[in-house]
């Protein structure tokens, strides 16, 4: 999938723990951990919303684009 997550950065940076975030969001543990995990299909943009209040980021500084490589189909190349 070309979206990472790179909440697990931004958790060390800010000294938070997944169980703390997930307290102050109101969600799971879990699903936090399946978040940082890239496992999930989805988020909610009120989640998000949360996240990033609490951390004090931008979502841009836990989701990221990467490029798929190999994936060119022969009209690209």
């Amino acid at each position: 999938m070309p979206i990472v997550v790179t909440l697990d950065v931004m958790l060390a940076r800010r000294k938070l723990r997944s169980k703390e975030l997930g307290e102050k969001v109101g969600i799971t543990e879990q699903n936090i951990s399946l978040l940082k995990s890239g496992k999930v299909k989805g988020v909610r943009f009120e989640t998000l919303g949360k996240i990033c209040e609490i951390l004090d980021c931008q979502p841009g500084d836990i989701l990221e684009y990467r490029q798929e490589t190999g994936t060119d189909t022969p009209d690209e190349k």
